[in-house]
């Protein structure tokens, strides 16, 4: 992993190797400027020349995967650093559940003519829930943070979106998108057909079958 480099005025430069940041902090041209991500901040040293470089984000809903490259000719890139990170979604959930638990105790304790809490608030446009937001806010707080180290002039982020119908079928198009599985039937007379009018478990037939629910809705 490469290591960041400051000069005298914390203008970020080109990283170097770990064993030239050993180098300049043995002989003193060097001190440390941050722990994590390790950063060097030169003594005797204004501005230089520095290489493009390029961060990459793989986003994932547990975590997200950033590597900063350093840009070639052609489609060759040399990577310098690779970071991951572990996003709070659940973390953020489940303390949101349990203070809406808190709260709920709280009103409902002798308060019959409180003032509902629920139907006057508006949600501001382009609102996502915290531990999406937190997702966003994350990869954004460590782009800015690593755009302060390294002289960065561009970010690329992987966007994938799975077509698993046109896995089934490549020749799929247009409004054959709508037209599942289901179309022309109802659910009950989908499953019938499907099982052909048999129990699903035990195969016994001529007798009323229903749609399997953890608990019978009839």
């Amino acid at each position: 992993m490469a290591v960041f480099v400051l000069d005298k005025k914390k203008q970020p430069l080109m990283p170097c190797s770990e064993k030239r940041a050993r180098l300049l902090l043995a002989r003193g041209r060097a001190v440390v400027h941050k722990r994590y991500p390790f950063t060097i901040r030169l003594k005797n040293r204004v501005g230089g020349e520095a290489q493009p470089l390029r961060l990459g984000i793989d986003p994932g809903s547990k975590t997200t995967g950033l590597a900063l490259m350093r840009e070639t000719e052609g489609e060759l890139r040399h990577v310098l650093c690779l970071f991951e990170l572990i996003h709070r979604g659940y973390q953020i959930k489940k303390a949101l559940q349990q203070r809406a638990a808190f709260r709920r105790r709280r009103r409902s304790a002798n308060l019959r003519y409180r003032a509902p809490r629920f139907n006057n608030r508006i949600k501001p446009k382009g609102w996502l829930a915290p531990s999406l937001q937190h997702r966003v806010d994350t990869v954004m707080a460590w782009v800015n943070r690593l755009s302060k180290s390294a002289p960065i002039t561009g970010i690329s982020q992987e966007l994938v979106r799975f077509d698993t119908q046109k896995l089934e079928n490549p020749e799929i198009s247009g409004v054959e998108y709508q037209q599942g599985t289901l179309l022309g039937y109802e659910v009950r007379e989908y499953l019938l057909e499907k099982w052909g009018r048999e129990c699903a478990y035990c195969g016994t037939a001529d007798t009323p079958l229903e749609i399997e629910h953890v608990v019978p809705r009839s």
